[in-house]
Formats: structure tokens, C-alpha cells, sequence
């Protein structure tokens, strides 16, 4: 039977490692050098490290975004039922805006939106969970599409509440929305 070579026999630092003094002396340098490197700033073009690099006008447009209000709404068959109302409402006003068939494998953003309705579906305030942050333009032209929009139809039963949907963009500047799309292509 062939004998096998023990990783720390072949390598006789990987025990020395392995050891409690050694792993507390390689925590220790690791730990030692978290402060002696600058962090990076941001690019040009970016609001945050590690963010989008946007162009003048996507900065323009993302200064102009509102500030996000977090309002949760049951999702009740009632709910559920008005998400396809106001989805066939936009549908409806937007014919020539809507992407046709299975929407591209890569959408250009992803929006989840909250449209605030009162009773009679007015649209009170346009706040969202998820911005696109590489598309801040895309953002303000979903609000300003759900602003012409309203009012959207009467919520009735529902009452007053926030109507969330996700919306899907395509570069073209067409777009679906998540409760009446007609799915993604693969390819």
C-alpha cells in the first residue's frame, strides 16, 4: 500500500501555522494591517467607492431622485388583484412604451416601486425600494410616468394603500412591469 505524505510533513511551516501561537501571530499581522493602507475615494463620477461611475446628467438626475419612505402593504388577494388593475391602467396608457414579447436576457434597470394612492387612486408620493443606481434617469422617468398616469383606477375594497410593482427597463426605454410581464429570455 503506498504511503501518503501528510500535507504538514510535506510542509512543515503548515503545522507551525497550524499551531495556536502561530494562527494567533498570523491574526495579529492580519489584523495590524487594517489601518496602515488609505481607503480609496470615490472615481470621478462616482457619489460613493465602489458605486456607479454616472455621467453629469445620471448626477443630475440622481440629486432630483425623493428621499424613499419604507411602508409595507399586506399582500392580500385584494392587493394582488389591484396590482394587475394598476399594472393593465399603465398598460393601457403606455401601449407604445411596452417592451412586446419576453424581455432581453440583460435588462438595462430594475426598479421596485412604491406609488402611494389615496381612496379614489390619485398618486400621492412615488418612493422606491430598489433604484437603479447605474440608471438614476430611469428612476425619475418611472415617476413621471406614474405621475402623468394618476389617477389610477379607484382601489375600492383596498382603500388607500401602496401599490408596489417592479418595473423592468430595457436600454430602448421600453419596459414591463413584474405583474404583467411576458417573462425574460435566456438567450
Amino acid at each position: 500500500m503506498p504511503s501518503r505524505t501528510v500535507p504538514c510533513q510535506r510542509f512543515p511551516w503548515v503545522a507551525s501555522l497550524a499551531s495556536g501561537a502561530g494562527l494567533g501571530l498570523v491574526a495579529a499581522l492580519a489584523l495590524s494591517g487594517c489601518g496602515l493602507l488609505p481607503r480609496p475615494g470615490p472615481l470621478p463620477g462616482q457619489s460613493e467607492p465602489g458605486g456607479p461611475v454616472l455621467s453629469p446628467a445620471q448626477k443630475e438626475a440622481e440629486a432630483e431622485l425623493p428621499d424613499p419612505v419604507r411602508r409595507i402593504s399586506p399582500q392580500t388577494p385584494a392587493v394582488r388583484a389591484y396590482r394587475k388593475l394598476g399594472a393593465g391602467h399603465l398598460y393601457q396608457r403606455y401601449a407604445s412604451r411596452i417592451h412586446k414579447g419576453s424581455m432581453p436576457p440583460l435588462v438595462y434597470a430594475v426598479a421596485v416601486v412604491e406609488t402611494h394612492l389615496d381612496a379614489n387612486g390619485n398618486v400621492l408620493q412615488v418612493t422606491f425600494m430598489r433604484a437603479p443606481s447605474h440608471a438614476p434617469e430611469v428612476s425619475l422617468e418611472i415617476v413621471d410616468l406614474i405621475k402623468k398616469a394618476s389617477p389610477l383606477p379607484p382601489p375600492g375594497r383596498v382603500g388607500a394603500h401602496t401599490y408596489v410593482e417592479t418595473w423592468l427597463w430595457d436600454k430602448s426605454g421600453q419596459f414591463q412591469l413584474d405583474t404583467l410581464t411576458q417573462g425574460q429570455r435566456s438567450r
